[in-house]
């Protein structure tokens, strides 16, 4: 049972992080504008740990570890994320940022932990990312979208370094739950000027809405899941969860945003299915050659 939660913990934050690709892409086309909906969300999960946070032991860490691991799922991940959904489709949005996550989750590994995998887990890597590029048709790459790839793409690279900097501070998911909203809220409120605004038109359905799920649901339950799965799977195979995203959200988005699914979209959810068995083929002690650095964990 012990093995089982942290897979369960994996599963629910890839249906969660789906829900928050559609929701936020419906978001950004209401009146609320990007800035609104990342001031909802964190504000809304600072009241919510509001009592956890009062009691956090905040000399436990340094102040670029609070930063790395707040600002990696913080405001500038979300900023650049809802963005670029004006551009792009939400499944496209969970092909640029999820489906880059283990090739930028196996760098990290590599660079930080000096971990490698074994020969066939990198093909099924391959793999996904190139099954999430066909879920596109091409046209993703198409010259007036490539703003918002590049937008995104910057989101991916935000994420990959909370994920990784929560493993390499030792974090788990209460430091997380914590650390986060306040890093956020105490910098991007003053920020939050700055930047258009569309509260004053917005319906408070819309606001309650974005509230709940971005603030409760993601950045408290979804943090608490992600935080847990690294610590028991590692930064390189929660990577490999989230690049299911893109298949779940394409799922998602056709049952709620109308967004139908093509032949090149089912040909993409094949394809990461099969990756993501390819990958699983052997148990995970037999997985790795391995050569950590001192202290490093196994992935």
């Amino acid at each position: 049972m012990q093995s089982i939660k942290p897979v369960l913990a994996a599963l629910t934050m890839v249906f969660i992080w789906s829900g928050w690709i559609t929701l936020s892409r419906h978001g950004v086309h209401t009146e609320l504008q990007p800035a609104d909906i990342t001031l909802l969300r964190y504000w809304t999960a600072l009241l919510t740990v509001a009592p956890f946070a009062l009691r956090y032991p905040w000399r436990r860490f340094r102040l670029w570890q609070h930063l790395v691991v707040g600002l990696g799922v913080g405001f500038p991940y979300t900023m650049l994320s809802f963005y670029g959904l004006k551009v792009l489709r939400a499944a496209h949005a969970g092909v640029v940022v999820n489906g880059m996550l283990p090739v930028l989750g196996a760098v990290a590994a590599w660079l930080l932990f000096r971990q490698r995998l074994a020969p066939h887990r990198y093909a099924a890597i391959s793999l996904i990312f190139a099954a999430n590029i066909v879920m596109t048709g091409g046209s993703i790459f198409a010259l007036d979208r490539m703003t918002g790839i590049a937008l995104l793409l910057a989101a991916a690279v935000c994420y990959t370094g909370h994920m990784t900097g929560i493993r390499l501070c030792g974090m788990n998911w209460q430091d997380v739950v914590v650390i986060v909203p306040v890093v956020n809220v105490a910098i991007f409120t003053p920020l939050w000027y700055l930047f258009p605004t569309g509260f004053a038109r917005a319906s408070l359905q819309d606001m309650a809405v974005q509230a709940v799920y971005q603030g409760v649901v993601v950045n408290v339950l979804a943090l608490i899941c992600v935080a847990y799965a690294i610590r028991h799977l590692g930064t390189m195979t929660v990577s490999l969860f989230m690049s299911f995203v893109p298949v779940t959200t394409a799922l998602l988005a056709w049952l709620l945003l109308g967004e139908a699914l093509n032949p090149w979209e089912l040909a993409g959810i094949f394809g990461c299915s099969l990756g993501l068995l390819w990958y699983a083929r052997e148990p995970r002690s037999r997985a790795l050659t391995a050569k950590p650095t001192a202290g490093a964990k196994r992935e």
